[in-house]
């Protein structure tokens, strides 16, 4: 047994998810390492002069949670953005009162960033457009961000500041809404907020600080001791921001960032390898975002076999966005054929979403042992709209969880927040109950139990960034992130488990 822990946490509930030991009572720390894992009987030999000791009262201890695909950066933006989520308007109307309401704090001339609508939750069940912007805040530059992030609105004065008009054309992969008599951009714009965001000033070093500070504080209060970074424009600079933002404390869940596909080469040059960095932060998958906004993929099916080939025989993991059909169909083909080419056994390839999967193309993921990143909580919050919107033929194979797990495609969880909010929880009771906020369900035969959700959020997710070996289960030689829930989420209603509060975080 391990001698004099600093640390010993006991008359816990823990669930270790370690299937050696899935229950225990106490856990004791050295540094930051599990040391032991066992029952209250232990603690005498543990203790020494100078551990300190925290009794759980017989509250329930699990590994930290693991967001597999989120966007830190962006979250940090959204949190100092106009907030325009469901939760905060119901109506276009309400949007302009918000986005009026800071045009009279700010001088004339200052972008205003608002974010977080969905055109399915406002009252005149349409985007807003240019000329309902105009009316909210005519002098100032008006970004608004859709909830998915795959669509934005700009006010007149901010399209004519990026240069789109009339004669503009669409640029690869992206569309802009028009006027169906005159041809005018409405503001509507698709897949193009990266192509904006390069043209709007970035928010200030001071500013960015201050919103990842916001992030790291929720992130924290919800028990994430770890965040994989899935943003499909980190470069260099990004992570460059990242380390000089974790070595301020503004960022304490450990990360792994990963990086676009078109800066492999810069990584290259820069000294880096798959997995580079440490257990703080590390460099994640190369990530390949595949979408289909003109009926048309984009990049190409050639383009995006020669991305995947070039990192995968690289060594890296690959990482690909693919929520229709179709892309996730593309997807597909090309790890097919860059493993044909360059066989791997754990190579842990990914695809990012896979929203819609019909049983051939499911098969084709289990042959080539591709790990799904899904995002259970997407049906919390978005379970209606799918309900309404998704024609039927497709809603029974929408967000397949039991589907996935049961075909060995290790699903993780990740809340690709800020497109939803980050807590894990929630997560965990729609993947359990598969209910929408309204009540309603959504394909509930994919239904998975409470432990197997926690997986999905603990050691899938650390096994989808090689990291199983460190963190995802509570067992000695394992980091010590630990988080300690007000109740045990296996033995408790399962429409209660979004309630849960997490009392105590350990990174």
């Amino acid at each position: 047994m391990a001698k004099e822990a600093d640390l010993i946490l006991h008359n816990a509930n823990v669930l270790t998810l370690d299937p050696k030991r899935p229950k225990a009572e106490l856990v004791a720390v050295k540094g930051d390492e599990i040391v032991w894992v066992g029952t209250d009987d232990d603690r005498k030999e543990l203790e020494g002069r100078k551990t300190r000791t925290i009794d759980c009262q017989g509250k329930t201890l699990v590994p930290g949670f693991n967001d597999a695909h989120c966007h830190v950066l962006a979250l940090a933006s959204s949190l100092l953005s106009v907030d325009c989520s469901p939760s905060s308007v119901a109506s276009i109307a309400e949007i302009q009162a918000k986005i009026r309401e800071q045009a009279q704090k700010v001088p004339p001339g200052t972008w205003i960033r608002a974010a977080g609508y969905n055109e399915f939750y406002l009252a005149e069940r349409r985007h807003p457009n240019r000329w309902d912007l105009d009316q909210a805040a005519p002098y100032h530059p008006v970004k608004l961000v859709h909830r998915s992030r795959h669509a934005c609105v700009l006010n007149s004065l901010a399209l004519s500041l990026v240069g789109i008009s009339m004669e503009s054309p669409e640029p690869p992969g992206g569309m802009i809404d028009r006027d169906l008599d005159s041809g005018e951009p409405n503001g509507i714009l698709y897949e193009m907020n990266s192509y904006i965001d390069a043209l709007v000033p970035p928010l200030s070093e001071e500013e960015l600080e201050q919103g990842v500070r916001l992030a790291n504080e929720k992130c924290l209060s919800l028990g994430i001791t770890s965040l994989q970074d899935a943003t499909a424009q980190n470069g260099m600079r990004e992570w460059h921001t990242f380390q000089r933002l974790r070595q301020r404390g503004a960022l304490v869940p450990r990360l792994s960032v990963m990086m676009a596909a078109s800066c492999l080469g810069e990584l290259q040059d820069n000294g880096f390898s798959p997995r580079y960095g440490d257990n703080e932060m590390r460099l994640g998958a190369i990530k390949v975002v595949l979408t289909e906004a003109r009926g048309c993929l984009h990049p190409t099916r050639e383009e995006l076999e020669e991305q995947v080939l070039l990192a995968h025989r690289a060594g890296y993991q690959v990482a690909i966005h693919a929520v229709e059909e179709s892309t996730i169909e593309a997807a597909a083909a090309a790890l097919e054929k860059a493993l044909s080419q360059v066989p791997k056994e754990n190579h842990r390839h990914r695809i990012e979403h896979c929203s819609v999967c019909p049983p051939p193309l499911l098969e084709r993921l289990k042959d080539i042992r591709t790990i799904v990143v899904t995002n259970p909580a997407f049906i919390y919050y978005s379970g209606e709209r799918y309900l309404e919107t998704v024609p039927k033929e497709q809603q029974k194979w929408l967000y397949r969880i039991g589907s996935f797990l049961e075909k060995g495609l290790m699903p993780a969880a990740g809340s690709d927040s800020p497109v939803v909010p980050i807590n894990p929880l929630v997560g965990i009771h729609a993947a359990v109950t598969r209910k929408a906020e309204s009540g309603e369900e959504v394909l509930p035969q994919e239904r998975i139990t409470p432990i197997e959700a926690l997986k999905m959020y603990t050691q899938a997710a650390a096994y989808a960034s090689f990291d199983e070996e460190l963190k995802g289960s509570i067992a000695p030689g394992k980091l010590a992130d630990l988080i300690l829930l007000s109740a045990d989420p296996t033995q408790m209603p399962t429409g209660e488990i979004k309630d849960i509060q997490v009392e105590m975080v350990i990174v």
